[in-house]
This record gives structure tokens, C-alpha cells and sequence, in this order.
């Protein structure tokens, strides 16, 4: 991926462009907002990971005048705000994720990961695949070995976000973000709830297992192939 880091404290900037260099990616760095536009706005970049507190123009404004400009290149936002207000002043603004510091490199990963892979698969199409499971986005049927699954709402919008970050890890937070938006405490058993449930449906009388639990880290959606 080619990644624009809005940052400007040199310790978070210095760590994140190491790492992501470290596992093959091109970072280019900007450290205020303005500069931030600039190079957004002139340049393509597969994600964008942007500080909230940023001098001569704070991360929100930046998104905003991106979005204004129908620039649609994912935004990661990465802020010490954790309040859940502010989590979703950031994503109103026009950002895709958000990220409290500190936070674990891995996690950061795996949200560009997702970001990137939700930028390829929104092409129109109307049909997610993810080896014998099938999620038809227009009828809202769902298929495995082309048996029909019911599903409620929350499980199907739930199996559609995994299906688009297929093989990768899915934390809890994540989930919590995208498939139910801050709306319940992240100490909450109802992803668990949701998961077991979803698991029973996609899973049983069908072999081998797609939704699996990653100890530590979250779930994923394996594809058998």
C-alpha cells in the first residue's frame, strides 16, 4: 500500500513509518494539516492515517475539505480523544476508522489491511464471495454450499463486514466500530453473543469451520480454499 502519515509528533511518526516500511509499504509523511492536504489532495494513496491534533489545521478539518473536494481515499484517524463522542465527530467528519493512542502496531495493521481491501471490493458489485459462502447485498440472501442461511439484520451485517476482510484478523474493537457504531460498551458480551450465533448458522452441518476465533486478537473468517 502507498500510505500519507499526518503527524506531527516525531516519536509516533518515527515508529509508525519503520514498522509499515518494515512490511513493504511506501509511507510518505506530512506534519501539519496543511501539508497533509497538499500531498492528499496531489497525490494517490491507498490510506490515510491522520492525527486529530495537528498544527496550522486540525485532522478533522483536513478530512472534511478532502471529502468536500470528493476525495474518497480511506481515512484512518489516530488520536489520544477516546472519548466516544469524539470517535464519532471523527467518523461524521468523513473518516472510515479510528484508532485511540497507544495502540498496538498490529492492530494499526490490520485496520489498513481492512481499509484497503473495503476500498477494493467497493466497485458496484452487488455479491460478496468467500469460498463456498455467498452474500447476495441486493436480495440479502446468503448461501453456503448453495443452501440458503437466515439471517437477522445485525448477523447479516456482520457476516458482510467479515466477508469484505476476509482471512484477516478482526478485533473486537473493530467490530464494535463498524458493524454496531460505539453504540454499546466495548465490555459487552454482544459480539460474543452475535459471533456464536453467526457461527451455528455458517457453520454447522457444513465442513470445514469458516468463522473462527483468534485467541487474544478476535475472529476471522477463513477461506477453506
Amino acid at each position: 500500500m502507498r500510505i500519507l502519515l499526518v503527524e506531527d509528533d516525531t516519536g509516533t511518526s518515527t515508529y509508525i513509518i519503520k514498522n509499515l516500511i518494515g512490511h513493504g509499504h511506501q509511507v510518505d509523511h506530512a506534519v501539519d494539516g496543511i501539508q497533509g492536504q497538499q500531498l492528499a489532495g496531489t497525490q494517490p494513496y491507498d490510506v490515510l492515517i491522520v492525527d486529530r491534533m495537528l498544527p496550522k489545521q486540525d485532522g478533522l478539518t483536513l478530512i472534511g475539505k478532502l471529502r468536500a473536494s470528493r476525495n474518497k481515499t480511506p481515512v484512518l484517524i489516530l488520536s489520544a480523544l477516546a472519548d466516544v463522542n469524539d470517535r464519532i465527530d471523527g467518523l461524521r467528519a468523513g473518516a472510515d476508522d479510528y484508532l485511540i493512542k497507544p495502540f498496538a502496531f498490529a492492530e494499526l495493521l490490520a485496520r489498513l489491511d481492512a481499509l484497503n481491501r473495503r476500498r477494493d471490493n467497493d466497485t458496484g458489485a452487488t455479491r460478496l464471495s468467500v469460498g463456498p459462502l455467498e452474500l447476495d447485498l441486493l436480495s440479502r440472501v446468503v448461501t453456503r454450499d448453495g443452501i440458503i442461511i437466515e439471517l437477522l439484520p445485525r448477523e447479516f451485517r456482520l457476516l458482510e463486514y467479515l466477508m469484505r476482510n476476509a482471512d484477516q484478523v478482526i478485533t473486537r474493537a473493530m467490530l464494535l466500530e463498524n458493524v454496531w457504531d460505539y453504540h454499546f460498551d466495548p465490555q459487552t458480551n454482544v459480539i460474543d453473543v452475535h459471533i456464536s450465533r453467526l457461527r451455528g448458522k455458517i457453520d454447522k452441518g457444513f465442513e470445514p469451520p469458516m468463522l473462527l476465533t483468534v485467541r487474544g486478537a478476535g475472529y476471522r473468517l477463513k477461506n477453506p480454499a
